[in-house]
């Protein structure tokens, strides 16, 4: 009996250890799978993953260089998470007269706008946006109040061409909803680190103007924005 139980209880252990085993494994590949953001096939489990960062230097009409911009796009089959982390530093004969920081997460699924959180700080004053998609809307909660905005909805962030697709536009520093008008599409040129690179123009009219730049590929290598203090240029760094 007690031989008996002893070869049960080391089968038991073998097959617990087995069972480890291939645990352990499912979850290495799918972490390599993760980390070389490609794609990578387990008998029941399937993974698409993509992420490009999109860098860019921003310059003011009147200030100069003023700071960075950076989206973080992350694909995971249909669902696109862009983080965002903005820095502005307005200064004048050493004096600092403003200063923006901010951390911003959009989360797309099938296309659709389905959840935006965005902390802005702009000379010590903390603004906090959240938004979530519900039913055929998009609720914006910010301090100025809550806002109901159609689910077509685009954050005033142009990291995809998708954003010309909508005529409504929400502002990441304050969660106000404006209704634009887009045009344009024309080839053209843009100069990046001294290099002229083949582009499409874009308008996006609404209470603020701004101009986007789109390569061959759709990658937006260039945006402005019309600001009360003067025009501010967002350059892809290559």
């Amino acid at each position: 009996m007690l031989v008996t139980s002893a070869l049960c209880a080391n089968s038991r252990q073998m097959r617990a250890q087995r069972i480890g085993s291939r645990l352990l494994s499912i979850m290495f590949l799918t972490i390599l799978g993760q980390m070389t953001l490609g794609y990578f096939a387990i008998p029941g489990f399937a993974t698409s993953a993509s992420a490009e960062q999109l860098r860019y230097r921003v310059q003011h009409s009147v200030f100069g260089n003023i700071g960075t911009y950076a989206n973080l796009v992350q694909t995971l089959g249909d669902v696109t998470t862009v983080k965002t982390t903005a820095h502005f530093l307005v200064r004048t004969l050493g004096i600092g007269l403003h200063r923006e920081d901010a951390e911003r997460t959009e989360r797309w699924q099938g296309g659709r706008l389905m959840s935006f959180i965005g902390v802005t700080r702009k000379n010590g004053e903390t603004i906090e946006i959240k938004g979530e998609a519900k039913g055929n809307d998009f609720v914006i909660a910010s301090p100025l109040g809550i806002f109901n905005a159609p689910a077509t909805v685009q954050p005033a962030n142009p990291w995809s061409i998708k954003c010309l697709s909508s005529t409504t536009m929400m502002r990441v520093d304050n969660g106000k909803i404006e209704n634009v008008r887009v045009s344009g599409g024309s080839p053209t040129a843009v100069t990046i680190d001294g290099t002229s690179v083949p582009a499409r123009e874009y308008d996006i009219d609404g209470t603020t103007r701004y101009k986007v730049w789109f390569d061959q590929r759709n990658i937006p290598v260039m945006f402005t924005v019309d600001d009360d203090s003067g025009k501010i240029t967002f350059t892809l760094v290559r």
